[in-house]
């Protein structure tokens, strides 16, 4: 019975032969792996192994030369409202720190669209008020989930690292999501502030039944926290659970001789 359960999953994301090219460099080759509803698996490797490289090709923000990605079941040209289900916290998250917007007017931007009734009756001041104040309480309810209620009322460009982070994830957190895509998303924190984040996004993986797709450098947090490992170097070196693809054999063949891995003690 358990077979014909998982063969009839479908995949929250398909990667099929991927492979990417920035300008003559050969950045990935022939990528193929299936991410599976609740999972959260991560992705490590050496610098310059295609790890971004990879995250962006999947989310369409850069080009590739060859291969197949699908999200939910379709090509990201056709995902159309599915792509709400889709949230993404990046490497880096560039603005103008000068830009007046504050922490839950940002939030309140990870809503998105709503469509208003088309009734001929409809009271369009009504709406307009109940879906302010519906957002206002979402908005709430993420930023307090994220200990980052506090800073509702704060300019982003003010924020440290780590209360940006928070706030980043309150607007992945602040409408229904199926896939969360995080590109070190805890570059810039410190080692208790990445342990405390661990802890909340598991947390938050769980209530909300996300599927989790990372990178990470700290190979101690990914085998502490994470369900699958992808080892990339340009190409897919191995995946598996955490106790297979860190084995030092796998660890040798994807980062090379020279590899330290360290741990943390918390």
């Amino acid at each position: 019975m358990k077979e014909d359960q998982e063969s009839i999953e479908l995949p929250i994301l398909k990667v099929e032969g991927l492979t990417v090219y920035q300008g003559n460099f050969l950045a990935l080759r022939d990528v193929s792996f299936e991410l599976f509803p609740g999972t959260d698996t991560a992705i490590v490797g050496p610098n310059g192994a295609g790890k971004s490289t990879l995250v962006k090709a999947i989310l369409d923000l850069i080009p590739r030369h060859s291969g197949r990605i699908e999200i939910f079941g379709r090509p990201m040209s056709r995902l159309g409202n599915l792509r709400n289900q889709l949230g993404y916290m990046p490497q880096n998250f560039i603005f103008d720190r000068t830009f007046p917007i504050s922490v839950k007017e940002l939030v309140e931007l990870g809503i998105g669209n709503r469509k208003q009734g088309t009734g001929k009756n409809k009271n369009l001041l009504s709406y307009f008020l109940q879906n302010q104040q519906e957002k206002s309480t979402a908005v709430k309810a993420a930023l307090q989930r994220t200990d980052a209620y506090h800073l509702r009322n704060q300019a982003i460009g003010t924020l440290s690292g780590g209360q940006l982070k928070r706030v980043l994830l309150a607007y992945c957190l602040v409408t229904p999501r199926k896939l969360l895509v995080l590109d070190e998303a805890f570059a810039g924190v410190d080692i208790q502030g990445a342990a405390d984040f661990y802890a909340l996004l598991n947390e938050l993986k769980r209530e909300e039944g996300w599927t989790v797709l990372q990178v990470s450098h700290d190979i101690d947090m990914v085998n502490r926290h994470c369900d699958r490992v992808l080892c990339l170097n340009q190409t897919l070196v191995c995946s598996g659970h955490p106790e297979i693809a860190l084995s030092p054999q796998n660890l040798l063949a994807t980062y090379g001789p020279g590899f330290s891995r360290y741990q943390h003690e918390h």
